[in-house]
């Protein structure tokens, strides 16, 4: 009798652990990206070190909501001639806003080159070029200056703007929808109307849509 109870007892445990056994199997593994997903990196060319390390770029700081504004719907920052420019002295033309760093190593560097083709081809016209600093304790209106000086960078056509790291960060995240900071931002133009709305995001690396955008600048000029 005790032989029997002690055999029911171990098909028992033997089913129990089964049921457990497959209820861990059946969960599925978390899905990696997919091949058309873009996997946003620090600004490092393959087979180059990292500029800095983790430890150096983490931000300590705890955002606090504004006393004034709940959510950004304008910005004001500092162009690298010291001047400060806000986001209504934009209205009225066209423009493309970017994020980037002048220590990056690479990707800001290529992508800076992409404005420069953009500036060439719409020189003297009404549409202007942001690019906006998420290394701003490097980036001074002197550094940028000097910074804007290899892209020949025209200084009313193409603008070189910085400011405080937090209040960055709200800039990219609540007015052009992208993920920004310290020495952190993505490969999009976005492409802003004359009205101060965002017609579109475009990723410069990809050739078809820098194409896209040069039309789509081409059409708000032509319609204004």
């Amino acid at each position: 009798m005790r032989t029997a109870t002690n055999l029911i007892a171990i098909l028992a445990v033997g089913a129990v652990l089964g049921l457990i056994g497959r209820s861990i199997r059946s969960i599925p593994e978390p899905a990696g990206p997919g091949p058309d997903d873009i996997v946003h990196t620090p600004d490092v060319a393959p087979g180059e070190k990292p500029l800095v390390d983790a430890s150096q770029i983490a931000n300590d700081e705890v955002a606090h909501p504004p006393e004034d504004e709940a959510w950004l719907s304008r910005f004001e920052l500092t162009e690298r001639s010291g001047k400060l420019v806000n986001s209504e002295d934009l209205l009225g033309a066209p423009y493309v806003v970017s994020f980037f760093f002048t220590r990056c190593p690479s990707i800001c560097v290529q992508q800076n080159q992409k404005l420069k083709e953009l500036q060439d081809k719409f020189a003297g016209q009404a549409v202007k070029f942001i690019a906006i600093s998420v290394d701003p304790e490097n980036d001074t209106p002197q550094r940028m200056r000097e910074y804007a000086a290899r892209f020949g960078a025209d200084e009313d056509q193409w603008l070189f703007l910085t400011g405080d790291l937090l209040y960055t960060r709200r800039i990219g995240a609540e007015i052009f929808q992208q993920p920004v900071d310290k020495q952190f931002h993505t490969e999009k133009f976005a492409l802003v109307d004359v009205d101060g709305k965002i017609e579109g995001f475009y990723e410069w690396p990809n050739e078809k849509q820098f194409k896209k955008l040069e039309e789509a600048i081409e059409k708000q000029l032509g319609d204004h």
